[in-house]
């Protein structure tokens, strides 16, 4: 009987199991959303979720405890410099699974994973609400005529730099013309 064996085997020894969740707690950590099956899913949640707790209070035991799971020192630092910051205030739940449907080869249940204050579009940050751009008429000029003042000023002087460079450009002609033929007499404007 199996009474109270509630850690998914995920069918791998041990050793493979603990490396696996290691490897997808570290990608979990680098790149804030990872796919995977449901199961592996369940098992890593409960896996990353005391190391992001554990995060919270940056000292030198803690890193260590942490590395010790994770054996990655760019996970480990990601993890207190970016994450942690991030997550100071959240009790718990650290982690979201949105189930995305079945695997076509062998009809797993597969589910993205990510860190919940990582989501833009679920947080409802500015990600979430793009600003409208409204057609208006242009007969409200008041309040457009100050906005445009500099930007005629400015453009006349952008005008002048290309005379300038024009002006510039048939005389180093003329130079280039007087090496391969005979001296000719300059005119300057």
């Amino acid at each position: 009987m199996r009474h109270q064996r509630v850690i998914n085997h995920l069918g791998r020894t041990s050793a493979h199991r603990k490396s696996m969740i290691s490897n997808m707690a570290v990608s979990l950590i680098m790149h804030k959303r990872i796919s995977t099956t449901t199961a592996k899913a369940k098992a890593l949640k409960t896996f990353v979720e005391p190391l992001i707790t554990k995060s919270k209070d940056d000292s030198t035991h803690s890193r260590r405890v942490v590395f010790g799971y994770l054996k990655d020192k760019e996970a480990v630092s990601e993890l207190f410099r970016t994450v942690s910051p991030k997550i100071a205030e959240r009790p718990g739940g650290y982690t979201r699974i949105l189930k995305t449907g079945n695997r076509i080869g062998d009809n797993a249940e597969m589910c993205i994973i990510e860190l919940v204050d990582f989501n833009e579009v679920m947080k409802g940050g500015e990600a979430a609400k793009p600003k409208a751009a409204r057609r208006r008429r242009s007969g409200k000029k008041t309040a457009e005529t100050p906005a445009e003042a500099p930007t005629k000023t400015a453009a006349p002087k952008a005008k002048k730099t290309v005379k300038a460079e024009k002006t510039q450009k048939p005389e180093a002609k003329a130079e280039d013309n007087s090496d391969d033929q005979a001296p000719e007499t300059e005119t300057r404007e």
